[in-house]
């Protein structure tokens, strides 16, 4: 096979994330952005120790489950991957990626429980980080998502299916905002220009919505009318360029707070402390499993709040399993991030110590505690591998919930050094967690259980809650 080459071939089958394996009269090729049972055309783009990548060209024939995609962005934003599958066949393909990995991963007998499904598959969302920028050299300015394979343009989403109607119209309001007064976007190469991003987030239990603009300090402009406009839009504010009140089209939730972020850092994101506070506070509130969370700007919280109460409704089912109907001393909350996990596991423990390097989210979780009226809870800021070395207690129960990457080795090892009998690992890309069971089944764990959850509906992410225990 060649460079360059134009071949076709039939996709066999998707390995996660989205890879696709694409069956030649020349060999196997991985393809993304495909399903199985697709007849495809595509281009080699890379030959490397008799391995064959190549890129879509066209979709010769559909699968078998294919459909017509809902959403107007799909396959030109970068956003979804599955959009053209039925809900059920999406599951369907994800609880196969999820138990080959965990087959070939784990040692021994195990109970795989499945997948359970997001109790919203449209519209469950509750977070958007968006880009400023346009879509062609030199065209109009666009709001939304980077177009797959091409990081310098940005594609409108205000069709986004993956988020409510409240996100759709603060995106379009937004872009006939600055559009209509011509600001310029910032473009990284020339360092130069004034919008950056938009990030919206919005409580599901709640309804309250915080959005934050970020900007350079290039131009002088005043932001307060930009915060009046979104206002109208639920009828408390006057639209400058209207010079009307808004009474139909508007949102169905309420803004808690309007933030406006200076940062002129190069790096593409989103960051910095030169915030000035346009409307109402830095903060929103929502609900899991009854308790309410206190949620700024940059604190991680679940984007599906419907499905971390499944997942975490599932961390603690299996926690529960091996307590016997007793309290445990101490349970350890590792990568705590606003501390909703150690929170909804308090009552099942003297004491949850949570650890998160993000001061922001500890400050958050210490408060989120505080208001849930939780006095078993300490919440350190740090790293695990430093924080573990200054802490007295020992647990009884360990559970980590570690960014995408998994467990850095170190921490990792340290946290076998506990010779803790079990440990509830929540992982949200289940590579990571392959890898990182095979030192922690060498340390003497083996799987008892996993259960896959759907957080992440028309995208090919997918969160993994497994139970470990330790022989002796």
């Amino acid at each position: 096979m060649k460079k360059k080459e134009i071949y076709t071939g039939t996709v066999k089958e998707l390995k996660f994330p989205n890879k696709g394996i694409v069956c030649t009269d020349e060999g196997d090729v991985t393809v993304k952005g495909v399903l199985p049972g697709q007849t495809i055309s595509f281009v080699l783009t890379k030959v490397k120790n008799g391995r064959f990548e190549g890129r879509l060209m066209e979709v010769l024939e559909k699968a078998p489950d294919e459909r017509v995609s809902p959403c107007p962005h799909f396959g030109i934003c970068g956003g979804c991957t599955y959009q053209n599958l039925p809900y059920g066949a999406e599951l369907r393909l994800k609880n196969s990626q999820v138990q080959t990995i965990l087959d070939r991963a784990v040692k021994g007998n195990y109970v795989y429980e499945g997948i359970i499904p997001s109790p919203l598959d449209e519209e469950y969302r509750n977070k958007m980080e968006l880009s400023f920028g346009n879509e062609v050299l030199d065209g109009p300015l666009t709001l939304g998502m980077h177009r797959a394979g091409r990081f310098n343009d940005v594609v409108t989403v205000d069709g986004c299916r993956i988020v409510d109607g409240d996100y759709r119209l603060i995106i379009r309001k937004t872009l006939d905002f600055f559009s209509s007064r011509n600001i310029p976007f910032y473009r990284k190469h020339t360092e130069e220009g004034y919008l950056r991003h938009l990030v919206i987030r919005k409580g599901r239990k709640s309804g309250e919505i915080l959005l934050l603009i970020e900007t350079t300090s290039q131009l002088d402009f005043d932001m307060g009318e930009y915060a009046q406009m979104l206002l109208s839009l639920e009828g408390r504010g006057e639209d400058p360029s209207l010079s009307l009140r808004m009474t139909a089209d508007g949102l169905t939730g309420k803004f808690a707070g309007i933030l406006h972020l200076r940062n002129d850092n190069p790096a593409d994101n989103v960051q910095g402390s030169d915030i000035t506070l346009l409307y109402g506070r830095d903060y929103f509130y929502d609900e899991i499993l009854g308790l309410s969370f206190r949620i700024t700007p940059f604190s991680f919280f679940q984007t599906n709040t419907c499905g971390a109460e499944l997942l975490y409704s599932k961390a603690r089912e299996y926690a529960l399993s091996v307590m016997n109907g007793d309290k445990v001393p101490v349970i350890f909350d590792l990568y705590s991030g606003t501390g909703t996990i150690g929170q909804i596991m308090s009552k099942a423990a003297d004491k949850v110590i949570g650890i998160e390097i993000v001061s922001e989210a500890v400050e958050a979780a210490r408060e989120n505690a505080a208001a849930n009226h939780l006095d078993n809870t300490e919440f350190i800021a740090g790293d695990v591998l430093k924080e573990l070395d200054r802490i007295e207690e020992k647990p009884d129960i360990i559970i980590l919930d570690p960014p995408r990457d998994g467990c850095a080795p170190k921490a990792l090892s340290k946290i076998i050094d506990y010779g803790c009998r079990h440990i509830i690992y929540i992982s949200c890309k289940i590579t990571s967690l392959e890898r990182d069971l095979l030192p922690l089944q060498e340390a003497g764990y083996r799987v008892i259980k996993a259960a896959a959850v759907d957080m992440f509906p028309n995208t090919a992410n997918i969160e993994v809650a497994t139970l470990l225990e330790r022989a002796g």
